[in-house]
């Protein structure tokens, strides 16, 4: 079984999708991993220094990574303990998940629809949507 787990900068939620302007790379990270919970071959677990901060600590190559090259070296992205990538969140292809189905809106796990924030909002994904 693969393991895959992403090392997050200080976000407002666990998921960063909130807010009036959510990141591209945020919803797509959410939506990959949202999908990713009902595989049974592979397990994702995304950790946000906010929330989990411990995750941080007890990770030698994590505390490491961050002590010696700070917060910007975040996200951290290991595959099966591993190293894969740091800076920025990984591809599918990169994470060797390519043939995952990403459409569904990352938020909506019952919903092909997209959800839309508004611009004055604050709420993640702009109101009950189970999300954060």
């Amino acid at each position: 079984m693969k393991k895959i787990e992403i090392f997050e900068p200080a976000m407002c939620c666990s998921t960063g999708v909130c807010g009036p302007s959510v990141d591209s790379e945020l919803l797509r990270i959410t939506n990959l991993f949202d999908t990713l919970k009902e595989n049974e071959e592979v397990k994702a677990y995304r950790y946000n220094l906010t929330s989990n901060p411990q995750a941080f600590v007890v990770n030698e190559k994590v505390l490491n990574l961050i002590q010696n090259q700070g917060n910007d070296v975040l996200p951290i992205t290991l595959i099966d303990g591993e190293i894969l990538k740091t800076e920025s969140y990984p591809t599918s292809e990169e994470l060797g998940l390519s043939d995952i189905n990403n459409e569904k809106g990352a938020c909506c796990s019952n919903s092909q629809e997209e959800v839309k924030v508004e611009a004055n909002t604050t709420t993640c994904c702009g109101g009950n949507t189970g999300c954060c």
